[in-house]
């Protein structure tokens, strides 16, 4: 992309099995961006509990968030541009990546749990069972109005439509 995405950092946000990691890879190579999944960035005992079936708390996310708002402030210290995965499910968990990062965006690949639950029975060799699924929505804090660096991109449809989308929330962020 142009040097006037430089430094921007797109955060792909939504519960597990909305697509963010195989949506975030193909929007990653359409903006010419770095990829990182989030979920490589979960400590250890976190990996451990998911597949054990147990949800994660707070203090389980503090130490993934700020690994993740990091890998973002990295991102835009060097002035490259990346697509990184996180659920970002509450509005504390998006503050604390948006700390520091002021040339950050959320993209929330959002679906309805029949949807989501749908295209998790498909998935093979993730760590978080669907038994979870459930806990990631009562989890979830829709962005609201104020949050006016949130783009909210339906995963309704195939996969083209859904990074398409995700590439034009990108091209209008960069036109405002």
């Amino acid at each position: 992309m142009e040097n006037s995405t430089r430094g921007l950092c797109v955060v792909l946000m939504g519960v597990s099995s909305s697509g963010k990691s195989s949506v975030g890879s193909a929007l990653a190579k359409a903006i010419d961006a770095k990829f990182i999944d989030g979920d490589d960035l979960h400590p250890k005992a976190n990996i451990l509990k998911m597949s054990e079936g147990a949800p994660l708390n707070d203090d389980d996310r503090s130490p993934w968030l700020e690994r993740i708002r990091d890998a973002a402030f990295s991102i835009g210290h060097k002035s490259e541009q990346g697509v990184i995965v996180c659920s970002a499910l509450k509005r504390r968990y998006r503050n604390t990546i948006r700390d520091g990062n002021p040339h950050l965006i959320f993209l929330h690949l959002y679906g309805d749990i029949e949807l989501v639950s749908r295209r998790m029975r498909q998935r093979e060799n993730h760590f978080m069972p669907q038994s979870l699924l459930q806990s990631q929505f009562d989890a979830l804090e829709m962005p609201s109005h104020d949050e006016t660096d949130v783009f909210t991109i339906s995963i309704d449809g195939d996969f083209n439509q859904v990074v398409d989308r995700c590439v034009s929330a990108v091209a209008k962020h960069i036109e405002q």
